[in-house]
């Protein structure tokens, strides 16, 4: 029996999941309504044609990646939690965020993110052009890291493995670091450390010298 009530939050929720699980090819007004357990009239009268659709969840994308909000009790902290969020939203909705890239909104997406590190770079006593390069800094290490790690998750097995070059005869000097080489890496915990250090020098270390 198809549904008497819906809203058209409730159709861009469930449209994102199918784009989310999916991708974009696999959303149709039929999937949709099937999914929401109502008519294909009724999808189209909330959202209107599928381009619409996708319009509106590319507008609805945006908006949920405004809604970062920085936490910790230093600059520093609040920075790095501005990090974690971005990279763990960018994951987590691969395929909505290049629809978002394709209609050209990637820089009006990231804005939010930029912001809340412009405030922080600022209460760190950084102004100017020192602070503009930290808040890039800090943006195309989340997004370069974030390109790395998909790009490894996506190659296909490696022959011989990380684990096979590294046994400890390959470093005979430093037979600790050949054993971590072996084991498999930590992408959330490399993360926070490369950008933590990133941060710290950004923050604390000297003025970079005049061009």
């Amino acid at each position: 029996m198809a549904r008497t009530t819906l809203t058209r939050d409730e159709v861009l929720a469930a449209a994102a999941s199918l784009v989310k699980q999916h991708g974009p090819a696999a959303l149709t007004m039929r999937k949709l309504a099937a999914e929401l357990g109502t008519a294909v009239t009724s999808i189209y009268w909330h959202v209107g044609n599928r381009e619409s659709l996708l319009d509106a969840l590319v507008e609805r994308t945006v908006q949920e990646m405004g809604a970062i909000r920085p936490v910790g009790r230093t600059p520093v902290e609040r920075i790095l939690s501005v990090a974690r969020i971005l990279r763990r939203e960018l994951r987590e909705r691969p395929h909505l965020i290049a629809m978002v890239h394709e209609r050209g909104l990637t820089e009006r997406m990231f804005l939010p993110a930029q912001q809340a590190l412009v405030h922080e770079v600022h209460a760190a006593g950084l102004r100017g052009a020192r602070a503009a390069d930290a808040v890039r800094a800090v943006q195309f290490q989340i997004v370069g890291y974030l390109l790395v790690e998909r790009n490894r998750e996506r190659s296909p097995a490696q022959s011989p493995a990380e684990s096979e070059l590294w046994d400890p005869c390959a470093a005979p000097d430093d037979p600790e670091l050949a054993r971590a080489l072996a084991r498999p890496a930590d992408p959330e915990r490399l993360f926070l450390l490369s950008v933590r250090a990133l941060v710290h020098s950004l923050l604390t270390g000297p003025p970079p010298a005049p061009r």
